[in-house]
């Protein structure tokens, strides 16, 4: 009980750490906006600290099998902080800030190309935009995306590495798949198998998709509002690991389709033509 309070709390500050990141590293912000920031930082800190403290979570997938949840956020964190790091760098540059700024436009530049989703979120910023906006939202966009990709590798490595999600095989569905009940609708595998389908290519249509909305929708939703560099911090990092998310999720669900149907394999390996164990 103790340990997982601790743990729980270390990850509510983490959380913490992560909302109230590009407020505190780019400077000229308003008093209302650094208000504004620190309440949803606690919002978020103290979902995180109930969803971990308690013995059954309520909405976090895979709180107990690591490290599908480390990975994820490890990436939301560096995608936050190479992103404020840059935008700091337009008002106070450094050696950092300059390295990350010619890295994240290298990126940028190979991965924008033709009908690319770095292209498609270029592409989707009004006409008579400055060429200093497209050079950033091409920057954050290729530097976020790159980062959403090596999520998904170091991920799928981990599957083979760790032998996720058991290497004994257990497996809490309850404890794992909170929002997942297993009673009804068919049968669990193929339930899994199709939310598996259906995440993976949701998260591979949504960077193609996103950006064409939002064109679609400019008149209601104004794309030069990303010229704000916390707007742009947090619309592009959603924007990259929204579909990478979806896309670790198919693949757990995938994961654990797989280990169910090899758990039943195994059962009716051991039982005799009669239905009793042999």
């Amino acid at each position: 009980m103790v340990s997982r309070l601790f743990g729980a709390l270390v990850r509510a500050f983490l959380v913490l750490c992560l909302v109230v990141m590009p407020a505190m590293l780019i400077p000229g912000g308003s008093a209302d906006d650094a208000q504004i920031v620190a309440l949803i930082g606690l919002a978020a800190a103290a979902f995180t600290l109930f969803e971990y403290a308690s013995a059954s979570p309520s909405l976090i997938e895979f709180r107990d099998a690591p490290p599908y949840n480390r990975i994820r956020f490890a990436t939301l964190f560096m995608t936050v902080l190479v992103l404020s790091m840059i935008m700091r760098g337009h008002s106070m540059p450094n050696v950092l800030t300059e390295l990350l700024t010619v890295l994240g436009a290298i990126i940028g530049q190979i991965l924008d190309f033709p009908y690319s989703p770095v292209r498609l979120v270029v592409l989707m910023m009004p006409e008579g935009s400055s060429p200093e906006l497209l050079r950033n939202i091409r920057t954050a966009a290729g530097l976020a995306y790159f980062t959403s990709i090596i999520c998904l590798v170091i991920f799928c490595v981990s599957l083979r590495w760790y032998g996720w999600p058991a290497k004994d095989g257990a497996f809490n569905v309850f404890v794992n798949l909170p929002t997942f009940d297993p009673t009804v609708g068919g049968d669990v595998v193929e339930r899994l198998n199709r939310d598996s389908r259906l995440n993976l290519m949701a998260g591979f249509l949504l960077p193609f998709i996103i950006p064409a909305c939002v064109k679609i929708a400019s008149e209601v939703v104004n794309p030069d509002a990303l010229g704000h560099p916390q707007t742009m911090i947090w619309t592009v990092t959603i924007w990259a690991f929204l579909p990478a998310s979806l896309l670790m999720r198919g693949v757990a669900m995938g994961r654990v389709a797989q280990m169910i149907e090899g758990q039943r394999r195994q059962r009716y390996a051991d039982m005799g033509e009669d239905g009793a164990f042999a």
